[in-house]
């Protein structure tokens, strides 16, 4: 008889304490792509990434000069002279490569950098709406795949207006 007591009232207490527990949705993209920084911040992006072009462009059309030097004079060159310039291309075609891969990295990791404090902004807003509306979690929609989201639950349109950005109008 004890123990169906004590089972019991551990099935009362968990049910409350699970019935008590918030859990909430946003759409972090969503926000952040509203967000009038985004702008700023891809502005800025897209200027660093000039920059790296630019100095890329200048190493490729030396690569390009010398190839068409290595071109016109092949055949009046000597097989050392042949093989110091192929070697020198070769070089040249490597760094290149590694170039491009290393701006690439650049600009994922500028991209970072820029976005940081826009997701942290964000994360902060998500955090004062939680705290308001009584969440215990909040999960993100993106990049998840939900079976099921009951949208009285989504603090998208709440974060928004913690952040003083208009909800668009729905796209007919």
């Amino acid at each position: 008889m004890k123990s169906k007591i004590i089972f019991i009232c551990i099935a009362l207490l968990s049910s409350i304490s699970i019935a008590q527990s918030k859990v909430g949705t946003v759409d972090s993209e969503f926000i952040i792509n509203l967000m009038p920084e985004t702008l700023i911040v891809t502005k800025n992006s897209q200027s660093y990434g000039a920059r790296l072009d630019s100095s890329f462009s200048i190493k490729v059309k030396e690569y390009q000069t010398k190839v068409e030097a290595f071109k016109k004079n092949e055949k009046t060159l000597g097989a050392l002279a042949k093989q110091a310039d192929y070697k020198e291309l070769t070089e040249m075609e490597a760094d290149i490569k590694k170039y491009q891969q290393n701006g690439t990295k650049l600009m994922q990791l500028k991209s970072n950098e820029l976005m940081r404090p826009l997701y942290k902004k964000l994360s902060d807003a998500i955090a004062v709406v939680a705290k308001q509306e009584g969440y215990a979690q909040v999960l993100t929609i993106t990049g998840n795949e939900f079976a099921y989201i009951d949208n009285k639950f989504d603090i998208t349109e709440l974060v928004l207006k913690n952040l003083g950005i208009k909800m668009p109008e729905p796209k007919k």
